[in-house]
């Protein structure tokens, strides 16, 4: 499944591109407008993203869980070194303090990614801000070709401005594609 990112430049045209994708047989499901303001698209029934495709909350979870895990273990190894509690503590102390500073970690990455846009519509921000509408499609092998050759006939308006493999890969960087690099059919 492939991630396709399209600019349209007004709300009319993306209702339009929205309905057209709906015919060529992607349902809403797979189908994310991203919008400076989202009122706009539910007023015209547009499924906008959510809040995991517009902020960072997983990449920053995973990376705060990671260094979490990092210092339970500093911090295990420190104890277990000076043992200021005796050396007769429990292996599942230990284990239970790296888990808890992993957790930690991880809610506080979390918190983090609330507060910062996703890494990979970093690159569209400046389009977003704006007034532009990121358009992203998750197509399937057999239907990707009939979503670019119906964008490319049907609406010309909108560009493809990025192709990426997997959306869910938090730490897979996203790169616009020049208008001459298009997938054709």
């Amino acid at each position: 499944m492939k991630c396709l990112y399209f600019l349209a430049p007004t709300l009319a045209s993306t209702h339009d591109i929205s309905d057209d994708l709906h015919t060529v047989g992607i349902r809403d499901f797979f189908l994310h407008v991203i919008a400076k303001d989202e009122s706009g698209l539910k007023q015209q029934q547009i499924h906008s993203g959510n809040y995991l495709e517009t902020l960072d909350v997983i990449r920053d979870g995973i990376i705060g869980a990671a260094t979490g895990f990092a210092v339970g273990l500093i911090g295990v190894g420190l104890l277990s070194y000076f043992q200021p509690f005796g050396p007769d503590v429990p292996t599942l102390v230990y284990v239970a303090l790296t888990g808890a500073a992993t957790l930690f970690g991880a809610w506080e990455g979390g918190l983090v990614g609330i507060g910062s846009v996703n890494n990979k519509l970093k690159a569209f921000q400046a389009e977003i801000d704006a007034g532009k509408y990121l358009i992203v499609i998750y197509v399937r092998k057999e239907l990707e070709v009939a979503v670019t050759d119906m964008m490319r006939t049907r609406h010309t308006e909108a560009a493809l401005v990025a192709v990426d493999r997997f959306f869910i890969n938090p730490f897979s960087a996203v790169r616009r594609v020049s208008p001459a690099a298009a997938p054709r059919a």
